[in-house]
């Protein structure tokens, strides 16, 4: 791939592919980077073709995070470059977490600091027997972001996330499934054909029951139970009224009245 795009997006039909393209580099966090995720993130949310979205790393690495060679490059502006980062990629990750269409993470290598973050922040979050996570933060003096001081709570428990921030222990792909980080993990000659079948099976869904469950479901941890139910009962209400809904609900009906239960024996 060539490596002169930091973010290479491609259209796959309604597939939005994402991939991270700085494989020198372990595809690290620049500026230039996570300035132009967060514009694909806007595209992804804004555009009705769009479907679904694949974000991937190019080469041997997911990513490995922000670049650690700029922050060493002018600690005296540190901050600064901290602050114009985060910036963009926040408002990325927040675009790719609230948009109502689902994203996909297809993780084929090691991914570390922010790089762990944009992994896990997937709907499904595929892995190869070979990728390995961790988050390195405080290793190098610094707090998390990425917002995975949000998700990690919420997938793995606060003791687990506690041990994962403060020690920045290497979480292989198998533990990673086993602790819920990712969906699953596939073995590396598998890889490309798995993330591509769920693509596939994404693109099918019903996107927009697909995006107001991942709504629901992102607010379901602030809610109370009876707003969360007054949510859901508005979400499928306004599901049952769109073109979508209807033709689902009549293909299902039609399926059923002819499927082998509903047959003579």
């Amino acid at each position: 791939m060539s490596t002169e795009e930091p973010l290479l997006v491609e259209r796959e039909g309604g597939l939005l592919r994402l991939t991270l393209n700085r494989p020198d580099a372990g595809n690290a966090i620049n500026v230039p980077m996570a300035k132009a995720l967060m514009y694909a993130a806007i595209e992804a949310d804004e555009d009705p073709a769009v479907r679904a979205v694949l974000l991937t790393g190019s080469g041997r690495f997911f990513c490995v995070g922000g670049d650690v060679g700029l922050f060493a490059a002018d600690p005296d502006r540190l901050p600064q470059l901290l602050k114009e980062l985060t910036s963009y990629l926040h408002s990325a990750i927040s675009r790719l977490a609230r948009m109502e269409k689902p994203l996909l993470t297809a993780v084929g290598g090691p991914a570390a600091g922010a790089g762990l973050s944009l992994a896990i922040l997937g709907d499904f979050a595929i892995a190869a027997r070979s990728a390995h996570f961790t988050l390195a933060y405080t290793a190098l003096g610094l707090s998390p972001d990425g917002g995975s001081t949000w998700l990690l709570p919420r997938l793995v428990g606060l003791r687990k996330a506690q041990q994962l921030a403060f020690g920045n222990p290497r979480v292989s792909a198998a533990d990673a499934a086993a602790m819920g980080l990712v969906t699953r993990v596939t073995e590396d000659e598998a890889f490309a054909a798995d993330v591509a079948a769920t693509a596939a099976t994404l693109l099918e869904a019903a996107t927009g029951a697909l995006g107001r469950t991942r709504q629901l479901l992102l607010s379901s941890f602030s809610a109370t139970l009876e707003s969360q139910m007054e949510a859901e009962a508005r979400a499928i209400a306004s599901a049952g009224g769109t073109a979508e809904g209807r033709e689902r609900i009549a293909a299902f009906v039609h399926t059923r009245r002819g499927g082998p239960k509903d047959r003579a024996p």
